[in-house]
């Protein structure tokens, strides 16, 4: 004999307010998650995927005088390795990583942890003023920061010929590579520093408490709890910065109308794909640099995780 509680209605609802599902119910939920990614998928296909594969598909001919587009297999590929612009530029962005990087996520850290430790005074008004420089469109940074590096009309110039000072060459060969990594700083390291405080504000109290309970100070609490909870955050910021460092593009094509005997149409990778692609109406030859480009990124990217990983299990 069945209870009050668990007998169920004629209509297969419990009189304790629950429901059973029937087969068909369960068919009806298995197919709604296909469902749901359905649109990301279709989306995925058609503005990821099918570019990709036509950019394979384009590097695979070449544009000649005589005869049309010919099918040449790998031999686009051949001349981009051996292609001295490329190389180049592939070793410019490299320099720019080495250079970069490591003072932007520092100052993304440095910037965290003291926002994280509460003794600054209006923490929010000075958190929204380290990430404002992101909000600002990578064009008008460029437009921004070569207005102040003019040697003739920037501030930095005029300020040094009225204190009677050398003119910084900021715009100049050997001060080119800083002054891009200077821009590229200023306007991320406010995004790296969010990301980095909000891996700071998931760390349980009760860890802070014990360490406290312990006698551990404010600097081996950030030593000790804070900085190894920051690992995969640090990663996740890493790998950004290796993808963004390698398509570098924006700034050297802006400061290139004001310094063009320094930044050439290949000072970049990225920059050297555009210019093939849309001056030298290479389109083949632009694709093939593009790919190899992104095959660069994975193999920087896949090297950033092993040794992290390496590190880790030591």
């Amino acid at each position: 004999m069945m209870t009050a509680t668990t007998a169920a209605s004629p209509k297969g609802r419990r009189r304790d307010g629950s429901t059973r599902l029937g087969r068909g119910g369960k068919s009806r939920q298995r197919a709604a998650g296909p469902l749901f990614v359905a649109p990301f998928m279709v989306l995925f296909l058609l503005l990821f995927l099918a570019p990709l594969g036509y950019a394979a598909y384009l590097s695979l001919f070449q544009e000649r005088l005589i005869g049309g587009t010919a099918f040449v297999g790998l031999d686009n590929y051949t001349q981009a390795l051996s292609d001295s612009q490329f190389l180049h530029g592939i070793g410019r962005v490299a320099l720019f990583f080495v250079i970069q990087v490591p003072v932007m996520l520092l100052l993304a850290l440095v910037f965290a942890l003291a926002l994280d430790s509460g003794l600054l005074r209006l923490a929010r008004v000075i958190r929204l003023g380290i990430f404002v420089p992101y909000a600002v469109p990578s064009v008008v940074a460029a437009l921004m920061w070569g207005y102040l590096y003019g040697p003739d009309f920037g501030p930095f110039a005029q300020l040094s010929r009225d204190l009677s000072l050398p003119v910084p060459h900021f715009l100049s060969d050997g001060w080119m590579l800083g002054s891009l990594a200077n821009i590229v700083t200023w306007e991320f390291v406010g995004y790296n520093m969010i990301i980095l405080y909000a891996a700071l504000r998931t760390i349980p109290e009760e860890l802070y408490e014990a360490a406290a309970m312990d006698g551990a100070d404010a600097w081996r609490t950030a030593w000790s709890i804070k900085l190894p909870a920051l690992r995969p955050a640090l990663m996740l910021t890493l790998l950004f910065s290796v993808i963004g460092s390698f398509q570098l593009f924006n700034e050297p094509k802006l400061l290139m109308t004001i310094a063009p005997d320094v930044i050439s149409s290949s000072y970049t990778a990225n920059l050297y794909a555009y210019t093939l692609a849309f001056t030298g109406q290479q389109v083949n030859y632009a694709a093939t640099v593009s790919f190899l480009l992104g095959l660069v990124i994975v193999i920087a990217s896949y090297a950033v995780l092993l040794t992290a990983n390496r590190r880790r299990s030591s």
